[in-house]
This record gives structure tokens, sequence and C-alpha cells, in this order.
């Protein structure tokens, strides 16, 4: 199927299967290089399937992109957890419609509210399927991070994203020394402070920037189009 009949099937939208493609969580099983056409088959069908259980389950697409990549990953287990997991929402959905009936007789339905089942296992799945080497050490790199610690390194963050703001309004190329030099800078920000950025997680990191409308909106608060120009700069100096 091309991009616009998957996206009708599926019910998400041609601007969400463009995203999905650029962070990598479900690309096309066939690009026309001449035409740009992305063409979508069975398998990206039930790799779809898998997201949208997870999406409905509220995991991040973060976290959904994590727990596919795993080398553990177990299709059938995994239906299993979700099935349970959206059994646990089921059954809280059912408690708090009974509870606001409960609720009109003036009765206390506050414990209607508790969602402790449904995150706690919601958490074992994550951990099971979903961490990473780079999860885990930044986990515990910063495990015993200060308050201050933490808005000092978003300061360092949010200086060199201005730096590259500066460097795009000055006409640089993204291939420029000066630009290339900024994302070692920022490669080298986040290995020392997190986790070890490979250029792999650093290219990653740079999609997820300009396509992820939080980030991007962040970052082009420095000026429109910084985010890009960063996605861009990563990308030639990955060599891509």
């Amino acid at each position: 199927m091309q991009i616009k009949e998957f996206a009708e099937f599926t019910g998400v939208s041609v601007r969400t299967l463009h995203y999905y493609d650029e962070i990598g969580l479900l690309i096309p099983a066939f690009v026309d290089r001449a035409t740009g056409y992305r063409f979508y088959d069975e398998t990206s069908l039930l790799r779809m399937q898998e997201i949208l259980f997870y999406r409905e389950l509220d995991f991040s697409l973060r976290s959904i992109g994590e727990i596919l990549s795993s080398p553990n990953y177990d299709k059938t287990k995994a239906l299993n957890e979700q099935k349970h997991l959206l059994t646990l929402k089921k059954e809280r959905l059912e408690r708090l419609i009974s509870a606001i009936d409960s609720a009109v007789k003036g009765e206390n339905v506050m414990n209607a509210f508790d969602n402790s089942e449904f995150e706690k296992y919601k958490t074992e799945v994550k951990e099971k399927w979903g961490k990473t080497d780079a999860y885990r050490e930044h986990a515990e790199r910063t495990k015993n991070y200060s308050k201050q610690k933490w808005n000092d390194l978003a300061e360092e963050m949010d200086r060199i994203m201005a730096d590259f703001a500066v460097c795009m309004k000055k006409v640089k190329t993204p291939d420029s020394t000066e630009v290339q030099n900024l994302v070692k800078t920022l490669q080298n920000h986040i290995t020392e402070n997190y986790y070890l950025c490979t250029n792999e997680i650093l290219e990653g990191l740079g999609q997820m920037y300009a396509a992820d409308e939080r980030f991007r909106n962040n970052i082009d608060k420095h000026a429109d189009g910084t985010a890009a120009f960063i996605c861009e700069a990563i990308k030639v100096y990955c060599g891509k």
C-alpha cells in the first residue's frame, strides 16, 4: 500500500507515518527513489498494530521503540502482556463509571482512582523489554544529580542550542567547521553527563529535535529553523 492508503487503513495520519519513519519506529517496506513514495506491506501492518497497542496503553514513542528493538523481544509474550494491561485499564474504567453513580449519591469514591496495579505492571513491562544500555547508563550516572546539577546541565545544553542558532543566523552552512565543532560539543556534553553518545544515537537525537514538536519548539525559541539546522549538521557529522 502507498502511504495514503496505509494511513487510511490504520487510522493514523500521513504526517504521523512520516514522523515514525524519521525516528525509526516504523520504516516503510520500500521507498521509490525516483518519486520518494513510501510503500508498506503486511509486516509493516503487524508492527503498526504493536505500536498502536502500546500507544493505547500510554507508552511513549521512545519506550515503544526500545521495546520493539529489544533483542529479547517476544511478540507472543508481549501481546499477552498488552492484553493484561488493557484488562486492568478496562477494570479501572468500570470502577470509575460505577464510582460516578456512587458520587451522585454523596458517597466517598476516592479509592476508585487507585491506578497503582496498572502502573506497577506497566513499569515491569518497560523494565523487561525497554531498557537499552544507554538507558541503564543514564539512570546510573544521573541518580545522584542534585536539582542544581540538573539546572546547570539544562543551561549548558540551552547555550549549545543558542550557539547553533547564532551560526545559522550568520549563514554558516551545516558542514562548516564552526558548526561541526558545535556538533562535537553537543555529543561530548551528552557523553560526559548522561551516557555514551555514539554517532548512531546522536543521529537519532537530531531527527527527534526536528520532528518532535516539543523539542522543536524549545530549540526554535532561539531562532526559527534551528532544530532542522542542527539535524542537518548532525547528518553531516555522522557521514550521512
